[in-house]
């Protein structure tokens, strides 16, 4: 898997990573997968929900030690 772009969201509480990861989003072809990483805990269910909503595909989360990781394409 193949980041396009980055977001380091860490110690950003919300909404601060959506607004990130949106702007992020904007910068990116559709296609490209923006990878974030956030410590925010509600991230996992507001990432996963902006993704829906917004027709990007989160195909990919995971946590390592306290850090949480998403990889959204672009729709």
């Amino acid at each position: 898997m193949e980041t396009t772009k980055f977001l380091d969201a860490k110690g950003l509480a919300c909404p601060m990573p959506i607004v990130r990861a949106k702007k992020a989003m904007n910068e990116l072809e559709t296609g490209q997968i923006l990878e974030i990483h956030t410590t925010d805990k509600g991230s996992k269910s507001d990432l996963t929900a902006w993704s829906k909503s917004s027709g990007h595909e989160l195909f990919k989360q995971e946590e390592e030690n306290g850090v949480f990781k998403f990889w959204i394409k672009k729709a």
